[in-house]
């Protein structure tokens, strides 16, 4: 086994350990996660919980006797999340927070902030955190999807240095385990690249194993910012045990850099892109070699419909090379590309300042 150390950590707990009969909440798996939670808080480290679990916790209090709608499901999880909570407090003895996130409250930076204060007043507090999917009220467009990557984005705005995702298996294999008896696990990646995608159920793949897709996303956007991420087998005590001892019994993903400011990965990671900005080789070579901001006279072209405030890419030859926050609207940086930065204020009749996009609000790609 690989060493692993760290300190402040984002559990995923999927609803296959939650509730294994899928109408209620079990402890059946749940008792040896909460134990290696107590026993790394005693150890100095800080845990946040992700917990799947709402709807299924409440499929047996709205009755239905066909596929389940919309509203029946959100009633089922309006239910469900007291239950889920409550099954989680039974276990420790100490304060449990529930906090529930859209994919929208992600996406708007003050909301974002506001997590991230929250969860570092709770963490001082020593209160321990509970995200979930806010089920109730959240429709397609505004969910996260799936719990691997709400986890894999509460690491980042929590400035986690480490993912855990509790799975039903060991690990990534180079087969379907469930399939074929000769798989082996692979106890370490170092890079996530097409052939990994593959191995979790890639296009036109036939060894992937159910749901191990979004556990591979959520790894790539934790890696890609420093955050290290493991998958284990949440059902395995023996897992937690030696975890407790600072070995990775699953596999585990190495980060490739440093671990970016929470900023940063709100930016990189989050953040909607709303239109394209395409620059010239001048304008290229300041942002990659000089970290300057991005000026009108460097912008080639305007793509897309876009708000002073809104995320674009930057491209340069047709590479994306960067992702920032415009200060002008699509149509106001059109009026203005290719000027030189004293002549907004004439173009426009306004200035919100010489920079397209302030260096502040732009990450390198």
């Amino acid at each position: 086994m690989f060493k692993v150390n760290w300190k402040r950590a984002v559990i995923k707990v999927g609803s296959s350990l939650i509730a294994p009969s899928n109408n209620q909440c079990s402890q059946e798996y749940l008792r040896h996660i909460a134990q290696f939670i107590s026993d790394s808080r005693k150890q100095g480290k800080e845990v946040i919980l992700v917990s799947s679990g709402s709807v299924a916790a409440g499929k047996g209090k709205i009755a239905v006797k066909h596929s389940p709608s919309i509203a029946e499901k959100q009633a089922m999880a309006a239910i469900g999340q007291t239950h889920m909570m409550a099954n989680w407090a039974s276990l420790f003895d100490f304060d449990c927070a529930q906090i529930l996130l859209t994919y929208d409250d992600l996406h708007n930076r003050t909301r974002y902030v506001n997590i991230k204060n929250t969860l570092r007043e709770l963490l001082k507090n020593h209160a321990l955190p509970i995200v979930n999917e806010n089920d109730t009220v959240a429709i397609n467009e505004l969910k996260v999807g799936d719990n691997d990557n709400l986890a894999a984005y509460t690491a980042l705005v929590a400035e986690a240095d480490t993912l855990i995702i509790c799975s039903d298996i060991n690990g990534l294999y180079d087969a379907d385990p469930r399939t074929n008896a000769t798989a082996k696990l692979i106890p370490e990646v170092s890079v996530i690249d097409d052939s990994i995608y593959q191995l979790a159920g890639g296009a036109g793949s036939d060894i992937g194993t159910g749901g191990m897709q979004t556990k591979i996303q959520a790894a790539q956007k934790c890696v890609d910012s420093g955050i290290q991420t493991l998958i284990v087998n949440g059902r395995d005590k023996t897992v937690f045990e030696a975890l407790s001892n600072g070995r990775s019994p699953g596999t585990l993903f190495k980060p490739n850099k440093n671990l970016d400011n929470a900023r940063d990965n709100w930016l990189r990671h989050t953040l909607k892109v709303r239109g394209k900005i395409d620059i010239d080789q001048g304008a290229q070579q300041a942002l990659l070699e000089k970290g300057a901001s991005l000026l009108p006279s460097g912008i080639i072209k305007v793509s897309g419909q876009f708000l002073s405030g809104e995320a674009v890419n930057i491209t340069y030859m047709n590479n994306v090379i960067a992702k920032g926050i415009v200060l002008y609207s699509a149509t106001d940086l059109a009026a203005i590309k290719g000027l030189n930065s004293q002549k907004i204020e004439a173009t426009l009749g306004y200035s919100l300042g010489e920079a397209a996009i302030h260096r502040n609000d732009l990450v390198l790609l």
